[in-house]
């Protein structure tokens, strides 16, 4: 086994869209292909119970967001695959760091400000619909990255934070108790660009600009004719760097696809056309991952099999780390 621990947590929040496995699904994929190291890829299941508290749909979105990596090409036997709340051990850490964090620095939390920000424009309690989940999320963050040393954390720059305050929490415990955890490392990758939703607009479910990874092909379609374009005619030349359709299109096509479509932008084609390359391009390359999603989810005994493998596996390496702060901590 590699030394290098490599780990990714995936919130089951709602329905993976294009800007999700743009910016954050294929590279982290392709960490596991390319890398010669340990990769761990959770479900955080825990983590999304801060916001949903209805049965169904916290069921329903966790085997989708399993579901979908599965169908991308997450390879169970290559990595390490599992559902945070199966790995009993991270509770319990991320109890033992609650002990041993200030509330300071939980005060300092973004997700925990832009609430409190929220509420003052609202003029009610600043402590309106902040949960102690919410509150305490970033230790329990600390604890999925500690618990398995793990070395590199890919994240979103939204997200550095969290490895921050992880690294704060293990450098804590490691004056206190001596040395115990390695501090983590965050990495962003500097080369995703913010993916364009519908109306041009940052892709996000906050703006309802999506468009869905899974869609069928006719709603794929459908969704792809309403992106925002500007009002140059049809045989004018058309700049791909400014071109959200072009965008989109370059990361679901092979190179030599991207230099044709590029050209044919330049020389001028009408958005009706790059539409329909766009959706050609798009569709061909998400028919066999719509197809794999399908199977999974109607068939989630499946999901549940290779989890509960992964699980074992994560527990194989948590549970000797668990035993070794336990016995720093004197129990």
């Amino acid at each position: 086994m590699s030394t290098e621990i490599v780990l990714t947590g995936i919130k089951p929040t709602g329905r993976v869209h294009l800007g999700n496995y743009i910016a954050a699904i294929k590279p982290a994929l392709q960490i596991a292909k390319d890398s010669d190291c340990t990769a761990l890829y959770f479900i955080a299941d825990y983590h999304a119970l801060t916001f949903i508290q209805n049965r169904d749909e916290f069921n329903e979105l966790s085997y989708g967001i399993a579901a979908t990596w599965l169908a991308l090409g997450l390879d169970p036997d290559r990595v390490i695959f599992y559902r945070q709340s199966d790995v009993p051990e991270i509770f319990e850490l991320s109890w033992i760091l609650s002990c041993l964090t200030s509330k300071g620095l939980m005060n300092r939390a973004h997700a925990y400000k832009a609430m409190i920000d929220t509420n003052e424009q609202l003029g009610v309690d600043t402590d309106t619909g902040v949960n102690m989940g919410l509150f305490t999320y970033p230790i329990l963050m600390a604890a999925d990255i500690l618990l398995f040393q793990s070395d590199k954390v890919p994240v979103g720059k939204d997200q550095i934070q969290h490895v921050e305050i992880a690294r704060d929490i293990a450098d804590g415990f490691n004056r206190n108790y001596g040395e115990t955890f390695k501090l983590p490392n965050y990495v962003v990758d500097e080369n995703t660009s913010v993916v364009p939703g519908l109306d041009g607009r940052k892709m996000s479910k906050s703006y309802s600009n999506t468009i869905p990874l899974f869609e069928t092909a006719d709603e794929l379609k459908k969704l792809i004719n309403k992106i925002k374009t500007d009002s140059t005619p049809p045989n004018e030349p058309k700049d791909p760097h400014t071109s959200n359709v072009f965008l989109l299109y370059k990361e679901f096509a092979t190179p030599s696809q991207t230099q044709v479509f590029r050209d044919k932008l330049v020389k001028g084609i009408s958005w009706g056309e790059a539409k329909q390359e766009l959706f050609q391009v798009m569709n061909n390359y998400l028919e066999k991952p719509r197809n794999k999603y399908n199977d999974l989810m109607a068939s989630r005994e499946q999901i549940d099999r290779i989890l509960f493998e992964g699980a074992k596996k994560a527990r194989a390496l948590a549970a000797p780390m668990l035993e070794k702060v336990k016995s720093k901590i004197g129990r």
